[in-house]
């Protein structure tokens, strides 16, 4: 049995790459979690999990982590990622991810709108958020993204 993280952090990053696979690891770097190996989950955060801004997570962990990225090989075209925690009273939380063709805002929109969802459909009062998000106007190939890493 895999044990249950007890800590996370937000972040985002964006970058262009001479190639999509490039352009996603820059921007995994830029996020400060280029040297992880990321094993995606799905959105949930653990009842008493510890926010920990500045955790450090050793090289080539294998960190489960809910992300959501876009890569565009458009010249000129504005993509944006963010990751949303939706906190309940005394409960577990609510990870929502987004990533599309426009700026950060609206992106950020995305995430409370989903958060919103997601806890009502629970039956659960939403006590607070946290939002990590980034845009990035594509030069010649371009990657957004934003992360939710969980640790133990």
């Amino acid at each position: 049995m895999l044990p249950t993280p007890k800590k996370f952090f937000l972040t985002a990053g964006s970058a262009e790459g001479k190639n999509h696979l490039n352009a996603f690891d820059n921007a995994l770097l830029a996020g400060k979690i280029g040297n992880l190996n990321l094993v995606r989950v799905s959105s949930i955060l653990p009842p008493g999990v510890q926010y920990c801004p500045n955790l450090e997570i050793p090289p080539g962990s294998l960190v489960p982590t809910a992300y959501g990225y876009i890569i565009s090989d458009t010249p000129g075209e504005l993509i944006s990622a963010a990751v949303g925690v939706g906190f309940s009273e005394d409960s577990f939380g609510v990870i929502m991810e987004f990533s599309g063709r426009c700026g950060k805002e609206e992106a950020e929109k995305a995430i409370i709108s989903m958060l919103e969802e997601a806890f009502e459909t629970r039956g659960m009062k939403l006590k607070g958020t946290k939002i990590a998000s980034t845009e990035h106007r594509v030069d010649k190939i371009g990657c957004a993204l934003a992360a939710v890493p969980l640790w133990y």
